[in-house]
């Protein structure tokens, strides 16, 4: 049997992602180098694509006319090969929870560091913090097994706290008030949910849920709960790109009011 062969067997048993360590294994008698020329020229012919180095995945053939394989179908199984916990987050977990009106050009991707060096033209926007928080994640089947992808309530908070990587304030706030019929944040606090996020987070949230988006329920929710592990607020700026100049205290929050959010039409 042909490396080729080999490849083309697994997609038929419903194995369509593999190591190049899988591939030496199952051929002993080859040396490495005729081994990466054979899988080279495999890639060549657009049977398969290597999204992280050693890491190869079948191109199915619904995916074959734009010779790319999204991410969402082998991001399980690129985590588990990298041995680092993870979840979908941002843009992509608000459109798996039905929330993002437009299908974000990155796939963003939250696991811990230290950082990953992925080939060029990627399209994963890796997103790092210290934990995993797994209680606040939710779990689906994909068309190659599961995926795991933050809750509603973790991706309004992450959508604030790494709004750079989302394209602002504005763009966070307007997922944030598509998401706002699912986040629930009474006993967050008792939950742990505010524990992944800062607490300037929780603050500039809950300064748009009240005064952005108008949903003065939810803000009162999020208000008691944020009291509840920090009695008193510290001082941040709203937007942390911009300075004071010309900025307005929003004393509930603590909140300097140093930038314009406007929501976008949906």
């Amino acid at each position: 049997m042909s490396i080729r062969e080999w490849v083309h067997s697994r997609e038929i048993e419903g194995l369509p992602i593999f190591s190049y360590e899988e591939v030496t294994n199952a051929f002993p008698s080859l040396t490495p180098q005729q081994i990466s020329n054979n899988l080279y020229r495999i890639g060549k012919n657009e049977m398969i694509t290597q999204p992280f180095k050693g890491f190869y995945v079948v191109i199915p053939p619904h995916y074959a006319a734009k010779g790319i394989v999204p991410p969402v179908y082998y991001i399980d199984q690129l985590m588990d090969y990298l041995r680092r916990p993870y979840y979908i987050c941002l843009l992509s977990a608000a459109e798996l929870l039905g929330a993002a009106h437009q299908r974000p050009q990155e796939f963003s991707v939250m696991t811990v560091l230290p950082r990953i060096r992925m080939r060029r033209l990627s399209s994963l926007d890796w997103n790092y913090r210290s934990s995993i928080p797994d209680n606040f994640l939710k779990e689906i089947n994909s068309e190659t097994g599961t995926i795991k992808f933050s809750g509603p309530e973790l991706t309004a908070l992450d959508l604030i706290q790494y709004e750079q990587h989302v394209g602002g304030l504005s763009r966070a706030a307007t997922v944030i008030e598509e998401l706002s019929e699912q986040t629930v944040w009474t006993g967050a606090a008792e939950k742990g949910l505010l524990s992944p996020s800062t607490i300037a987070t929780v603050q500039r949230l809950g300064y748009i849920l009240e005064n952005v988006l108008m949903n003065q329920s939810q803000a009162e929710d999020l208000y008691h709960e944020l009291k509840t592990v920090s009695p008193k607020l510290n001082r941040f700026r709203l937007s942390t790109r911009k300075n004071d100049d010309g900025s307005v205290l929003d004393k509930r929050w603590n909140i300097m009011v140093n930038t314009e959010i406007e929501i976008d039409d949906l």
